[in-house]
């Protein structure tokens, strides 16, 4: 899931190692938020933040993403969802976005 990940600004700091982790759990995960004809509407937006209520890392579907500017999505997913893309394969989006106290353990901050 690295297609477009880099486009957008690194809002938690993350490294490329704490990306690469976050892809691979990733990698198990069933898509929480399907964005189907109409885009990222509101309604998208409420789902976004209903999931990340339970979990830091979830995954997005684009339905039809031949018809769509996957990169354009990404950068306004980062824009308004308060969350990072850390990944982008095809149709598939991966967000994260850190608690205050996080359940994932990124690479880079087991060091503090």
């Amino acid at each position: 899931m690295t297609d477009s990940a880099s486009a957008v600004p690194n809002r938690f700091g993350l490294t490329g190692k704490d990306k690469r982790h976050l892809r691979s759990l990733g990698n198990q995960m069933r898509p929480a938020v399907m964005i189907g004809q109409e885009g990222l509407t509101d309604a998208v937006f409420r789902a976004i933040d209903q999931a990340h209520r339970g979990n830091e890392l979830i995954k997005l579907k684009i339905l039809e993403p031949g018809d769509v500017d996957r990169k354009a999505i990404a950068r306004e997913l980062d824009d308004r969802s308060d969350s990072q893309v850390v990944g982008m394969v095809g149709g598939t989006i991966l967000l994260y976005r850190r608690k205050k106290e996080p359940k994932i353990l990124l690479p880079s901050k087991d060091v503090e």
